[in-house]
């Protein structure tokens, strides 16, 4: 992985003494809250409803459990006890007290990380396929690319203050696992006929209020421009992209005013003037940065199936891990491990301390002591000896990081909502916990199969409800009465869509049972294997919602649960109490 040189360590520590001393005077009454608003913010630190919120930039996703100790360090002396892992593949801390966040910084430094541009008008975190570089889909590693982009967006001049914040995602594989479709700028590393390396690129894409997938602007784009491509593209937005309206000035909005026919032109224009300037990249300097991210030392072994499935045939639980966390490596012999963060009663993607600290002892056992962060708010180990996979497992298990979810329904997203957000409408993760313990019926979950539940506490989306096979959005909170929208057929990957809302909002303890019936229809709909994505878009949404409003909702869960739900009865929950 990508270790610092000393411009990095010097950038860093000197934005370290800057941002104490900002603090400092603020907390001496030499700033008001309005003058420190942008100097925190340019820190990553945002103010929440219980205290202070610190984002911690991962690039592309990747860290080590050297930096994994760090965030259990953190959780442990300055949090209270744990992290939320994002969808943007960060780390956030939601507890902390204003005087600390300087001895936080500082502490991040010591181990090549921060917490810049994770907040603002300007380009956030690179974020990439949590498989990258291990994957047997995989054009090209995309981590190099990702890399270049995090140096030369960090600190750009030009780009500092942008009409929005801007993201861009990137993918090397086949199929796309870092939703690049719904980013502002979307890159996919490609081969032409020709076997050169270039990108596909996307442009407009975006959750939030006005959702919208990403269009092509370019189909190939040889590698050594993709920098004063991307330049080019964010120049025609800090030029044209609205700033009267922050509603509107995503460059989606842009895109879709211009269409992108025009907005391609203009790219093209500023693009002739530039593509052979000084940020055209070499061969040295791609080789430079590729070279942190070589193949660990793999050994040469020989596939370890028939002592995996013995122990399959003996042990379900194990066996039922094996199919759903464990993934196919392109090195015989190794195996790409999903460490779970969603089991029953805990928040999506909240780790304790204890668990941190174990994830890094994994890591550097049985993963040449590095992780990767998901999307999906789960860890990664990517280079697992199929040898070691049950003694893993037994750890993880001891460590509850190995529950066998990944991919169902339970694997949920949620963003933090109402309970920390200040932005929320409604609540997310007491939502999710209700949804997960109606649903905690592993059995169940096989046979519904791979589908994703995604639930934003509002419009902002920032648990990607749009995306999501099921979406769900808090949109109101009025008289202590939570309302969410449900939508269906939301997706990421190559055939990504933005979900459609059913109908008419659901109140906190109505949303379990409209999922119940929506899973209802598609059990009764579906074509042998058929996904839950792939049904609703073979019928439309239209059975869904007559059979999800056909008759009324009960007052409470107990009620709501005793009417005729996928679930089997004996699995069904009693009446959860809002935790206001």
């Amino acid at each position: 992985m990508y270790r610092y040189d000393e411009y990095d360590q010097q950038i860093v520590d000197e934005r370290v003494i800057q941002y104490r001393d900002q603090v400092r005077r603020r907390l001496a009454g030499e700033l008001t809250e309005d003058e420190f608003l942008p100097l925190r913010l340019q820190n990553g630190l945002y103010m929440q409803v219980h205290g202070y919120m610190l984002r911690i930039a991962v690039p592309y996703g990747l860290i080590s459990s050297k930096q994994m100790r760090m965030f259990a360090h953190i959780a442990r002396k300055y949090d209270r006890g744990y992290g939320h892992f994002t969808t943007r593949q960060n780390i956030q801390f939601n507890w902390l007290r204003l005087e600390d966040t300087p001895a936080i910084l500082a502490d991040l430094a010591s181990v090549e990380m921060h917490a810049i541009q994770t907040s603002g008008n300007c380009i956030r975190n690179i974020t990439s396929d949590e498989y990258a570089g291990v994957a047997q889909d995989e054009v090209v590693d995309p981590r190099p690319y990702a890399e270049i982009l995090r140096q030369w967006s960090t600190f750009h001049p030009e780009f500092a203050f942008l009409p929005r914040k801007f993201k861009i995602a990137i993918s090397g594989g086949k199929e796309d696992r870092a939703a690049i479709t719904a980013h502002d700028i979307g890159l996919s590393v490609t081969k032409n006929a020709q076997g050169e390396i270039g990108f596909r690129v996307l442009v407009g894409g975006g959750l939030g209020r006005t959702p919208i997938i990403g269009s092509e602007i370019c189909d190939f784009v040889p590698w050594q421009h993709i920098v004063t491509y991307v330049e080019s593209i964010l120049r025609i937005y800090n030029q044209y992209g609205r700033r009267d309206n922050k509603y509107k000035a995503r460059i989606k909005i842009l895109v879709k005013a211009l269409g992108i026919d025009e907005f391609r032109r203009q790219v093209e224009e500023d693009w002739a003037a530039s593509k052979d300037g000084p940020g055209t990249l070499t061969a040295e300097e791609l080789d430079r940065v590729a070279g942190f991210f070589t193949d660990p030392d793999y050994e040469s072994l020989t596939d370890h199936n028939s002592d995996l499935n013995e122990f399959k045939a003996d042990n379900r639980s194990f066996s039922n891990w094996m199919q759903r966390n464990v993934k196919p490596h392109r090195i015989p012999g190794y195996a790409i491990v999903v460490l779970s963060l969603k089991k029953l009663g805990v928040a999506p993607g909240d780790a304790t301390a204890e668990q941190m600290d174990k994830i890094a002892d994994l890591a550097e056992r049985y993963s040449f002591g590095e992780l990767r962060i998901t999307h999906k708010q789960n860890l990664v180990l990517a280079d697992v000896k199929q040898a070691d996979l049950i003694n893993l497992w037994k750890e993880a298990s001891a460590s509850a990081l190995a529950t066998p979810n990944i991919g169902l329904l339970t694997d949920m997203i949620s963003c933090p909502g109402a309970e920390f957000c200040t932005l929320a409408n409604a609540r997310s993760i007491p939502l999710a916990e209700l949804i997960a313990e109606r649903f905690d019926n592993l059995d169940f979950q096989h046979d519904i199969g791979d589908i994703e539940l995604n639930i934003s506490g509002c419009m902002n989306a920032c648990g990607q409800n749009h995306i999501g096979n099921i979406g769900i959005t808090g949109v109101e909170k009025k008289n202590h009465d939570e309302w969410y929208q449900v939508s269906i057929g939301g997706a990421k990957g190559n055939n990504s869509s933005i979900g459609k809302i059913i109908g008419p909002s659901f109140t906190f303890n109505q949303v379990p049972e409209a999922i119940d019936r929506l899973l209802q229809v598609y059990l009764r709909e579906r074509v042998e294997a058929e996904r839950f994505i792939d049904t609703v878009r073979r019928i439309g949404h239209e059975p869904f919602k007559e059979h999800v409003y056909a008759t009324s909702f009960g007052t409470d869960q107990e009620e709501a649960a005793d009417k005729k739900s996928v679930v089997p009865a004996q699995y069904s929950v009693p009446f959860y109490s809002p935790r206001f």
